[in-house]
């Protein structure tokens, strides 16, 4: 190796990353601590970057129908575009509220007028039972109970229940307010993001041309832009699936006859925002709603439910979600799964966009190795003849 300016310099970098990473296992504690720390300090700019990004898919496509030839327009066209999208995010939750509401508070009213009826119930089984309390009295009066120190336990038990709860409820009450200060903030450096986009935007590549070498620069921007392309189209193939699933609902609810068609719809469409088993949270709160009703329909949702999901997990969601992302429908159900196991739901909605960026990073590599190392097309394209056939 020529010992010059540019080899030494980075020789210097590998030893000081190497000393830095061994410092860091032998101090692994401290180091989840700081990281712990960073990421309390960082979390409302994180937050609010992800509400940015959800939000900008939505205004990306209302700035640009909204009057798209006035030039005179221009300054106002984006926050034009910004106040529509907020209204219309309102209006989904406000129509989905309006919707919800109603519905569980009629199962609460079906459900207490109910009570008469069941404590009747309970009065004739207790009635039955009066035959077996000569021997209850019985079998009582030999059990020896110490009811003083029973006494004494419980008491002990609810003093520690009530101390316990004052002084959680001073943390819950100021949990509850660092979290709606830190949705706050989050949201309004969100609007901040999506209102100067395009100048952070420059600053970063800005950053990145200054600090790296320029095909690493072009290389990571490209990087960046596939990966902008593949959350934005999960995000609308993930709204346009929920939809297509909460319809299905409605409009099979309401060929069998099953109450609350409409309410059910809502909430598994809501719930189907989760991939894959978001639905059955659906179907449970669903189920529950129906049965106090009509326990047999309750049953019937149920088993139509289970055909759906079939039908929804196996032809609508892979085609729907795989093709806005460019992933085929076996990875797309890979990356659910494996996501699911590593991060729970949130990596159940990382992993299809993730999963999906390295399938194409990955897909462009073979194939240029294949152009390099000049391989047939019909090499790979063709399977290979069965020598049994000869």
């Amino acid at each position: 190796m020529e010992w010059n300016k540019r080899n030494v310099k980075y020789l210097l970098l590998v030893v000081c990353g190497g000393v830095a990473f061994y410092c860091g296992l032998q101090n692994l504690g401290a180091v989840v601590i700081a990281l712990g720390r960073l990421l309390g300090i960082l979390w409302p700019f994180l937050l609010g970057g992800a509400i940015a990004f959800v939000l900008g898919v939505p205004m990306r496509s209302i700035e640009r129908h909204l009057f798209p030839k006035e030039r005179r327009l221009d300054r106002v066209r984006r926050p034009l575009a910004l106040v529509l999208t907020l209204a219309a995010v309102v209006g989904v939750l406000t129509l989905a509220s309006a919707v919800i509401g109603p519905g569980i508070g009629e199962a609460v009213v079906s459900l207490a007028q109910q009570i008469p009826a069941a404590l009747r119930r309970l009065q004739g089984q207790m009635a039955r039972l009066e035959a077996y309390l000569p021997l209850l009295e019985d079998w009582a009066k030999n059990l020896e109970i110490d009811w003083k120190g029973l006494t004494e336990k419980a008491v002990g038990l609810v003093q520690a229940w009530g101390s316990g709860l004052l002084s959680s409820g001073g943390g819950l009450i100021g949990g509850f307010v660092s979290g709606v200060s830190t949705f706050v903030i989050a949201f309004i450096f969100s609007l901040y993001i999506l209102l100067q986009k395009e100048t952070l935007s420059r600053h970063g590549r800005q950053v990145l041309y200054g600090l790296l070498p320029l095909r690493a620069a072009d290389r990571t921007l490209e990087i960046l832009r596939l990966a902008n392309r593949t959350f934005s189209s999960f995000l609308s193939g993930q709204c346009l699936e929920a939809v297509i699933l909460g319809t299905l609902f409605v409009v099979s609810m309401t060929v069998f006859r099953m109450p609350y068609a409409l309410l059910v719809g809502v909430l598994i469409a809501l719930t189907a925002l989760i991939p894959i088993v978001g639905a059955f949270i659906g179907c449970g709160v669903g189920a529950l709603l129906i049965a106090v009703t009509d326990p047999w329909k309750a049953l019937m949702f149920v088993v139509l439910f289970l055909v759906l999901q079939q039908v929804e997990g196996n032809l609508i969601y892979p085609h729907v979600v795989g093709s806005s992302v460019g992933l085929p429908s076996i990875w797309v159900l890979a990356a659910v799964t494996l996501g699911g196991k590593l991060m729970g739901i949130a990596g159940m909605l990382l992993f299809i966009p993730l999963c999906s960026v390295a399938y194409a990073l990955f897909r462009d590599f073979v194939k240029g190795r294949l152009r390099e190392k000049n391989v047939p097309v019909r090499k790979w394209r063709d399977p290979p003849p069965d020598p049994k056939r000869r």
